[in-house]
């Protein structure tokens, strides 16, 4: 089947000024992302969506391409990641070109390796499912958390508090990483989490959340474990 690997990646952060392009461990942070979808082979195009010329230009020195810049529309603080997908699979085919996939990957997505990204995408075509997302375990069970009320803590559920947690039902969350769709069943559902969803279980080792500059710091740190490097 023929796949395209989209890359969403505006200029507007807010949080972390430059998110997109700033340096992880020496590199902008897009370029790992890039990196593991052109070395996972599964792709007849890796692209860029980005409404930023400095980010386009990153991302073709590192191998992607950029063959229209995303709408204003597509890049303001309210736009989704479906429609972004949606604008680049429409403008795709006003050129002409279709894909039967897609595989959405975020910019901050360092962890993210070839090898993932491969065996998420031939789930997605062994399952003839509508969508393969990766997801990780909550490390603390759901089912204990408390709650303040009137500067005491309660628990939200009482009746699980005495439970072992090897009795509690395991909760999982969205990595964050990546989303490998069934492009049919995305323009038909223009959703992410559409009706026949595959999970696609990791570490929690080989994920992290960058919303701030300590989560950034802190995926540095893991980064660094994981991958042996010195400081």
């Amino acid at each position: 089947m023929k796949s395209v690997a989209i890359i969403t990646a505006r200029g507007g952060s807010k949080r972390i000024p430059r998110k997109n392009i700033k340096p992880f461990l020496g590199r902008p942070i897009i370029e790992y992302s890039i990196e593991a979808a052109l070395q996972s082979g599964m792709f007849a195009e890796v692209m860029v969506s980005t409404d930023d010329e400095e980010i386009a230009q990153v991302a073709r020195k590192a191998g992607a391409k950029v063959p229209f810049m995303r709408s204003e529309g597509a890049a303001n603080d309210f736009a989704t990641t479906a429609e972004v997908i949606e604008e680049v699979l429409d403008s795709y085919e006003r050129i002409g070109q279709r894909f039967e996939q897609v595989c959405c990957i975020y910019p901050t997505a360092p962890f993210v390796t070839a090898n993932a990204i491969k065996t998420a995408m031939m789930l997605l075509e062994q399952e003839k499912s509508d969508a393969v997302i990766p997801v990780v375990k909550f490390s603390f069970p759901p089912q204990r958390c408390v709650v303040i009320n009137d500067n005491r803590l309660t628990p939200k559920w009482p009746e699980d508090m005495k439970k072992r947690s090897q009795d509690l039902e395991p909760f999982y969350h969205d990595c964050g990483q990546f989303y490998c769709l069934n492009t049919k069943s995305f323009q038909e559902q223009k959703v992410l989490w559409m009706k026949d969803v595959v999970p696609f279980v990791q570490e929690e080792s080989s994920v992290q959340d960058i919303d701030t500059l300590e989560d950034w710091k802190i995926a540095e740190m893991k980064y660094r474990i994981l991958k042996g490097i010195e400081v």
